[in-house]
């Protein structure tokens, strides 16, 4: 059995882009981390920083318990992500502590500021996750650079309208429900999504997301990923060989 990480900037991130494939990886006995660098604080018009903070680290956490994953938060402030010594250290930390094995970050492109910044700290401190000298807490340093994966960027296109390809899909169709259970935690941000983005029912959107990303595969319901392949990252495909039947080659 494998271990997994999922790292993303804010509570429900995850749940859009990658929760069908982690629900399928923990149903398969595979052991499931899910991070966040902040506690998406700001994510609320109707309480204030620390209030929020607390409530979408509970929403996280009641998500991740849905398929067995222990969830942890970076504690790096909302809208305030970077890729800095300090910062980067936490997120080493966070690798070192899960143990992890495959990490799927976010898309490195991406319309939010913090969802690219996160997307750099993870690919470089999977790098540093293996440096014993790089010092970060508690966690004792890796044998080996983890497998290193990113997810879709939210609508599958980065900042200028361009697509983002995949290199390979995920049919989540035995993992949508409980997709749709862990996004349904995140109860705080019905109204935010709504004042924010205009989206008056983020589960419909979630849902919609997923049934185009799937008609890309030729699937009901899919996710999708591509994996960082540079030196001196492992480039044998671990995840896709983990997914078994959910993985889909080759979009249409």
């Amino acid at each position: 059995m494998a271990t997994i990480l999922a790292v993303h900037a804010h509570p429900d991130d995850i749940e859009h882009l990658a929760a069908g494939t982690l629900a399928i990886l923990a149903a398969k006995g595979h052991r499931i981390f899910i991070a966040t660098l902040t506690a998406g604080e700001c994510g609320s018009a109707s309480s204030d920083l620390a209030a929020t903070g607390i409530i979408r680290n509970a929403e996280a956490a009641r998500a991740a318990a849905l398929i067995g994953a222990e969830y942890r938060c970076a504690g790096l402030p909302d809208l305030g992500v970077f890729n800095d010594d300090c910062s980067r250290r936490a997120v080493t930390e966070l690798i070192r502590w899960a143990k992890a094995e495959v990490v799927i970050a976010a898309s490195p492109a991406d319309y939010h500021p913090d969802h690219e910044a996160a997307s750099e700290l993870v690919r470089d401190a999977c790098f540093a996750s293996s440096v014993p000298n790089y010092r970060t807490g508690s966690a004792e340093a890796l044998a080996t650079i983890p497998h290193l994966y990113f997810m879709d960027p939210i609508g599958g296109r980065d900042r200028q309208g361009r697509r983002i390809v995949a290199d390979f899909g995920v049919d989540i169709a035995a993992g949508f429900a409980t997709k749709q259970q862990m996004l349904s935690a995140h109860i705080s941000q019905a109204e935010w999504v709504l004042r924010q983005h205009g989206i008056s029912d983020h589960l419909g959107s979630m849902e919609a997301w997923a049934r185009h990303r799937g008609k890309d595969f030729g699937v009901v319901f899919g996710e999708g990923f591509r994996q960082y392949w540079h030196e001196p990252y492992p480039k044998t495909p671990k995840l896709q060989d983990l997914l078994g039947e959910a993985l889909v080659i080759a979009a249409s």
